[in-house]
């Protein structure tokens, strides 16, 4: 299955080559052009038909959170730092991979009730008893990623790694392949370094000038015992992005997809988050400024090692975006 293969390969920011290959590989053969940027974007081209049709940039991260060696102590343990954001008491006693398939622990130096979110106190154990062993398979410099096996669950739901955001991926490349020929121009952006800044997609818009830009990711549930207030559930739609802490989204573009959605029976609810963000932050932001909005895929335990998804959640997701690239839009009213 292509989205148990997509949160498998590794891609953790700033090294996202595997994934990008495999993305490029299953999507050539549906884009009218595909291109990769010096920052590592890989940008898929559908030309539009319509006579008013606008240029439209949907972005979703191929990266995913992952940490890097820092030190390997004498005793053969591995310190790291993270890329992207990452929870100490989540990441205690995981299991890692590092890109070269070497398996490690995670432990810590001190009391995990003491480490306090610090993660200069963990550590990695991949077994070694000294320096030199462990730099036989990881050298100062290396990343690795959560393991995090794929696996279904009642209620139409997955669970696996990666999730934020190789669900937006999937939600895109499936988009592609069911939009046709579309309305507008459609640049499919799958960005990189999005768990560092938005890194990715602020290049893309300055590239592309889009006049929509459309934030394709995950957003945090708040339908299960957690720290996060809102009205996100799994299973009731996909999100239409409203707003979060890094963005406002253009009423207009908001209200389209509300009409969309109804349009075309798909089920939807409204994204509103108090912590978080995605590349529609920077898109918005780009050039003299850009029309933003977002498609979210509503997500329990995000930024850990077992995220979960509701797949009928996905399947509204790329109905939506689909319907949405072949829509004609009227800035003057």
């Amino acid at each position: 299955m292509l989205l148990k293969e997509l949160t498998q390969v590794f891609g953790v920011s700033g090294y996202e080559k595997e994934v990008r290959e495999l993305i490029k590989d299953i999507v050539k053969d549906y884009a009218d052009e595909i291109m990769v940027d010096a920052i590592g974007n890989l940008i898929a081209h559908k030309k539009g038909y319509g006579e008013n049709k606008k240029k439209i940039m949907a972005a979703a991260h191929m990266d995913e959170i992952g940490v890097q060696v820092t030190k390997i102590e004498s005793s053969g343990l591995i310190k790291v730092k993270t890329l992207g954001f990452l929870w100490t008491h989540t990441t205690y006693m995981s299991r890692v991979r590092f890109r070269n398939g070497v398996i490690g622990i995670v432990n810590s130096t001190i009391n995990m009730e003491d480490v306090k979110g610090d993660f200069t106190k963990l550590c990695i154990d991949i077994g070694a008893k000294s320096r030199e062993e462990a730099m036989e398979y990881v050298k100062v410099g290396d990343v690795a990623s959560y393991i995090g096996p794929y696996a279904e669950l009642k209620g139409n739901n997955v669970t696996a790694k990666a999730l934020d955001n190789r669900a937006g991926c999937y939600v895109m490349i499936k988009a592609l392949m069911e939009m046709g020929t579309p309305y507008n121009d459609v640049y499919l952006v799958f960005t990189v370094q999005e768990e560092l800044g938005c890194r990715g997609s602020k290049v893309a818009a300055q590239r592309l000038q889009p006049d929509i830009g459309i934030a394709v990711d995950i957003t945090p549930a708040h339908d299960y015992p957690c720290d996060l207030e809102g009205s996100n559930t799994l299973g009731e739609g996909t999100g239409i992005k409203v707003s979060d802490p890094s963005v406002i989204c253009d009423e207009y573009l908001v209200s389209e997809m509300v009409k969309c959605c109804e349009e075309n029976n798909i089920k939807y609810q409204y994204d509103v988050i108090a912590k978080g963000g995605t590349d529609a932050s920077s898109i918005n932001l780009s050039n003299y400024g850009v029309r933003a909005s977002g498609i979210s895929i509503v997500t329990r335990y995000p930024h850990g090692p077992n995220s979960m998804i509701n797949m009928g959640d996905v399947e509204a997701s790329i109905k939506l975006l689909s319907k949405y690239v072949n829509r004609e839009f009227r800035f003057d009213i």
